[in-house]
């Protein structure tokens, strides 16, 4: 059979609040599972705008409308308005997504000031933000967070040690080809990864002739040969769960058709044999279509 694992990043309040619901209607109507991973702190998406300065954040922002996909309110939380607490205002939400069958991890406390700050963070702030968003989760939720998915795919040597002593079964902090286990800085980390292995639909779009109305067929083009471990495609709430949602039905619809069973991340580790993975260093490296650098499975170790 198979796999293609969906992870669900869920940055904002307005992203849970909208987004998630009609993602969720539309897993349901496919027959096809998904990991949410959700931010649980405050909203402080309007903070972004410091990133102006960062070499092709402006490139991008005038390839993907920031403003139609996000709201301008939500771009004036953290400024102009106070943040939202989306953790504490959509908890029964959250708690319904697990009803409904969906596995669920940790996305972050603070989306923004995690992407921001963590590449360059000491071990105390990124112990206390990882544990504020984990302790937010167990009071959500009930029980630990089983997994973790980096904002941004930003991460330090300090958030990868963290997760194993979390205990988590694995994370998806990475973009990769393979599932692996991380190497960080000549240290071995007992929480595989599980890293993205397809462009997000915003890396694609405005370049190449890429539109909204065609993009899924490069992406399909893409998922056409199997792959031994099969793959991982990360969507936005606030993209395919709003304006792109009938970009990923199409991916839905196109995935189903080439034989794919839709799963959670949680899903396509169970159907590893972890004792098989190879290990490779993790490293911070660009991907195109994406400003900045994000954390990516490097050389194999040793």
């Amino acid at each position: 059979m198979r796999l293609l694992a969906l992870k669900i990043d869920v940055d904002t309040f307005r992203g849970t609040r909208i987004g998630v619901p009609r993602l969720v209607d539309a897993l349901q109507r496919h027959q096809a599972n998904a990991t949410f991973l959700w931010s649980l702190g405050p909203d402080h998406t309007g903070r972004a705008i410091k990133r102006v300065f960062r070499p092709g954040f402006m490139k991008k922002v005038s390839r993907t409308s920031v403003v139609e996909h996000y709201g301008i309110k939500t771009l004036l939380y953290g400024t102009l308005l106070p943040g939202p607490d989306i953790g504490k205002r959509c908890a029964e939400l959250m708690r319904g997504v697990a009803a409904a069958g969906f596995e669920n991890g940790i996305h972050t406390w603070d989306h923004i000031r995690w992407q921001d700050g963590v590449a360059s963070a000491e071990a105390d702030w990124t112990r206390a933000e990882m544990n504020l968003a984990a302790e937010r989760y167990k009071t959500v939720f009930g029980e630990p967070a089983r997994t973790h998915g980096a904002a941004g795919w930003q991460m330090n040597e300090h958030a990868y040690r963290y997760e194993q002593q979390l205990g988590l079964r694995y994370a998806a902090d990475t973009r990769g080809t393979h599932p692996f286990w991380p190497v960080v800085k000549g240290e071995l980390v007992r929480c595989a990864q599980l890293p993205g292995t397809l462009p997000t639909l915003d890396e694609l779009i405005g370049l190449d002739g890429l539109t909204a109305d065609n993009v899924h067929e490069h992406i399909l083009r893409l998922t056409e040969q199997e792959q031994p471990y099969g793959h991982v495609f990360t969507l936005h709430a606030e993209l395919e769960g709003m304006k792109l949602l009938p970009v990923f039905e199409r991916l839905l619809e196109g995935w189903t058709a080439q034989g794919y069973k839709l799963v959670s991340c949680g899903d396509l580790y169970d159907a590893l044999d972890p004792a098989t993975l190879p290990y490779h260093h993790v490293e911070m490296a660009e991907i195109e279509g994406r400003s900045g650098v994000l954390a990516i499975q490097g050389a194999v170790f040793p």
